[in-house]
């Protein structure tokens, strides 16, 4: 980045963000404190209305605006591929403005920057793999739960737990206090406090049925900031299998969240794994049949061979 490329970005964080201390933007734009100090003053000199306070950092005088500036190709691509996303992956209201984004992007381009950004978009692909029935009910999901958490209003559902409970069922009616959302691996989670648990909760919304927006009204905890909640460690269980070398790719993809470390060894790839429940990686191990061959815990040892019996009763 030149220096008049990053006097540019300099003015357009401060009309951005309000105030800034010169050590932010030093940081932000890797360059000297020094720097920024003679960046703002040469802004200053050609007329931009930056101010400075002692100890609070700089601001632009209010009501001072900067001109619409021209996009490259590449920041084209880069905003037109973002409303891809938002069209493709939030509900139907955000679905609308985001092709209205487009259209607005799109109408501003030099004809030379659009034809080159719609090259490089036809080279691309977003591929939502979350089956039609089931992505359109958590569209319509989506925009009930997220005015759900601006107006700070409860929601019930039906939700389809991973495992049966004691009685055997899977099913069970929540009432929970809707904190945030978060897409995680093509899949939307709700950050919630479930009445029932009394504590945070993380929900799959293609889990739910029958849902609610209640009257009752909740209070966000004062210390609750999504962008720096990390869900607390609660996969305990240790899981080591041996595996055959030729399917040691095929275990890292498919397992990578579970994985804590792997070692290559004289008899095969030695994988160790952590789990909430064995379950979770059942049904992967039984695919890879007689590749793998669990070595901890006991337990474990035990349900594949219950399992591989069982299936050997149909054959």
């Amino acid at each position: 980045m030149n220096k008049t490329e990053r006097q540019l970005a300099i003015t357009l964080e401060l009309q951005r963000r309000k105030m800034l201390r010169a050590e932010d933007l030093a940081a932000q734009f890797e360059t000297s404190v020094r720097t920024i100090y003679r960046d703002i003053q040469a802004l200053s000199e050609a007329g931009v209305p930056i101010m400075g306070a002692p100890g609070q950092g700089y601001s632009l005088m209010e009501g001072y605006f900067l001109p619409p500036v021209s996009f490259t190709a590449e920041e084209a691509v880069s905003l037109l591929m973002g409303a891809d996303f938002i069209e493709q992956r939030m509900d139907t209201e955000y679905a609308m403005e985001a092709k209205s984004a487009q259209r607005k992007i799109e109408a501003i381009l030099p004809e030379s920057v659009r034809n080159e950004s719609t090259r490089v978009r036809e080279t691309m692909r977003l591929l939502h793999t979350v089956e039609p029935l089931t992505r359109a009910r958590v569209k319509t999901y989506l925009n009930q739960i997220r005015n759900a958490i601006l107006d700070q209003r409860k929601i019930s559902f039906m939700y389809l737990k991973k495992m049966p409970g004691t009685d055997g069922n899977r099913y069970n009616m929540r009432e929970v206090s809707p904190y945030g959302l978060s897409l995680v691996q093509e899949n939307w989670m709700l950050i919630a406090r479930c009445d029932m648990r009394q504590d945070i909760r993380h929900f799959r919304l293609s889990r739910m049925t029958e849902l609610s927006v209640l009257e009752d009204q909740f209070l966000l905890p004062p210390d609750f900031d999504l962008n720096s909640y990390r869900p607390p460690e609660d996969r305990n269980e240790q899981v080591l299998i041996r595996a055959n070398p030729e399917i040691a790719d095929k275990i890292m993809e498919a397992l990578h969240f579970y994985m804590d470390a792997f070692e290559e060894q004289e008899e095969g790839v030695v994988f160790h794994f952590r789990v909430r429940y064995q379950e979770e990686i059942l049904h992967y191990l039984l695919g890879w049949g007689g590749d793998i061959e669990v070595l901890e815990p006991e337990s474990l040892r035990f349900r594949m061979q219950e399992v591989a019996k069982n299936i050997l009763k149909h054959y």
